[in-house]
C-alpha cells in the first residue's frame, strides 16, 4: 500500500493586506506603520471593544430605552479602528496626513511622493469607511435586540 504524500507548504507569500511584521517596511497604501504602532492600534480597539461590552452591560442594566443602544456606534466604530489599522498595518490618520513610523511610537516620517499620499488617503478612506460600517452594525444590532 502506497504512502500518500502532503503536499508541502507553499514557499511564495499569500498577496494581500497582512503580511510579516518582520517584512515592514513602508509600502504606499499597504503598510505604513511597524510593530511598536501595530500593538498601539490593538491595544486600542482592545479598549474600544470593552468599552462597548461596559457600555451595553449598563443600558441594559438601566432599562435604557432601544434608541440608546445606538451610542454603541462611537465605541463599536472606535474598537473597529483600532483592529483594522492593526489588521492592515496601516494607519488611517498618518496615511490622512502623509506620514508613517515604523520606530518608537510617536515618531514620524513624511511620504514624498504626492501618488505615495494619494494611496494612502485612499487606503485611510476604506478603513474609515470599514470602521463606520461596523460601528452602524453593532449599533442597529444593539437597537434591534429584542427586550
Amino acid at each position: 500500500m502506497a504512502r500518500r504524500q502532503m503536499n508541502p507548504a507553499p514557499t511564495h507569500a499569500i498577496p494581500g493586506p497582512l503580511f510579516s511584521i518582520h517584512d515592514a517596511e513602508y509600502v504606499p497604501g499597504v503598510c505604513n506603520i511597524g510593530p511598536a504602532e501595530i500593538a498601539h492600534r490593538r491595544a486600542f480597539g482592545h479598549v474600544g471593544f470593552a468599552a462597548s461590552v461596559v457600555l451595553l452591560g449598563l443600558l441594559l442594566a438601566i432599562n435604557a430605552p432601544a434608541w440608546a443602544r445606538l451610542l454603541l456606534f462611537f465605541t463599536a466604530a472606535g474598537s473597529a479602528t483600532g483592529y483594522l489599522q492593526a489588521m492592515f498595518h496601516f494607519c488611517a490618520g498618518f496615511g490622512s496626513r502623509g506620514v508613517y513610523n515604523f520606530g518608537a511610537v510617536g515618531t514620524e516620517h513624511a511620504v514624498a511622493e504626492a501618488a505615495d499620499r494619494a494611496r494612502d488617503r485612499r487606503r485611510s478612506l476604506q478603513i474609515t469607511a470599514g470602521s463606520v460600517a461596523i460601528g452602524l452594525a453593532v449599533a442597529i444590532a444593539a437597537f434591534l435586540l429584542p427586550l
